[in-house]
């Protein structure tokens, strides 16, 4: 009940913000609903065709697309409200990662899968949706190039894994890794904790 109602929220928050990507690229009202719902679900979409989970969570739960759906309709007549509370936002998208994340590795435990597969399930539910809103909106995607993101997701699904395996009560698992990864992730986002750059500039070399 607790992940359903954060995953209500986050999903909701995450389709806000992806709504304000496709506003940025003038895009118009079914743009909007495309880009809002493939940021705050298309992670778990990409995970279920992965993993060959089927139905898929939105056509299992038709509701969640049409919160989606809502919100980015909704954030065309308050956009401003929403770029204005961007911090807001940033908190509620932490949140969204973690819950994601956590649902992620709940399904590939559900389907009896190796830890590892689980995390990355995790890690895919919590991330994809913001790559697939920065590829549709043609930009580079944020989670490769920002503040600690992806490496949040992976280390949350690890918590997560870890504290089931080894027998501890559902809730308490599940509350103790949305709060350290809620802080860690926040706690990158303030101080800029980002993992090491690769860059490569040089021209290649002309064959001869």
């Amino acid at each position: 009940m607790l992940l359903t109602i954060l995953y209500i929220i986050g999903i909701t928050a995450e389709a806000m913000t992806g709504a304000l990507a496709a506003g940025r690229k003038h895009m118009d009202w079914f743009g909007v609903m495309l880009v809002a719902s493939a940021t705050a679900i298309g992670g778990g979409t990409v995970r279920d065709i992965l993993l060959g989970h089927y139905p898929l969570g939105w056509v299992e739960n038709p509701h969640y697309l049409m919160i989606t759906c809502v919100a980015g309709v909704i954030t065309t007549c308050m956009a401003g409200w929403v770029a204005k509370n961007h911090k807001f936002f940033v908190s509620m998208d932490a949140l969204g990662l973690i819950v994601f994340s956590i649902i992620g590795c709940r399904v590939g435990m559900d389907m009896g899968l190796p830890a590892f597969i689980c995390v990355v399930s995790g890690l895919v539910t919590g991330v994809f949706g913001g790559l697939l809103r920065d590829l549709i909106c043609r930009r580079p995607p944020m989670v490769l190039h920002k503040e600690l993101y992806a490496s949040v997701s992976f280390l949350a699904g690890w918590m997560y894994w870890a504290m089931m395996h080894y027998g501890i009560n559902e809730l308490i698992a599940t509350v103790s890794t949305l709060v350290v990864g809620f802080c860690f992730r926040m706690a990158a986002a303030r101080f800029g904790w980002s993992l090491p750059v690769f860059r490569f500039d040089a021209e290649p070399e002309n064959s001869h």
